[in-house]
C-alpha cells in the first residue's frame, strides 16, 4: 500500500515539475513568435511608405504588446 501512495505522489510531483519547466519555454516561444509577427507587420506598414526602421527593440515592443505596440511604434515614429 505504501508503494502505491509513493508512486501516486511521485507521478503528481513529476506532473507539477513538468508544468513548471514548460511555462518559461511557452512564454519564450510566444515572445519569439510575436516578435516575428510584429516585424512582419512593421515591414508591411513600411511597404505603404511609413519609413519605420525595424530594429530588435521595436520588434520586441510589438512582440510583447501586439497590435497596440504597432500603434505605439507608429506614433513614436511620427513624432
Amino acid at each position: 500500500m505504501d508503494i502505491i501512495v509513493a508512486l501516486a505522489v511521485g507521478i503528481v510531483l513529476f506532473a507539477i515539475l513538468g508544468k513548471v519547466i514548460a511555462l518559461p519555454f511557452r512564454i519564450l516561444w510566444a515572445l519569439i513568435t510575436n516578435s516575428i509577427v510584429g516585424a512582419v507587420i512593421l515591414w508591411v506598414i513600411n511597404l505603404f511608405g511609413a519609413g519605420i526602421e525595424i530594429t530588435f527593440f521595436k520588434a520586441l515592443i510589438v512582440g510583447i504588446f501586439g497590435i497596440p505596440g504597432v500603434i505605439v511604434v507608429l506614433i513614436a515614429h511620427m513624432m
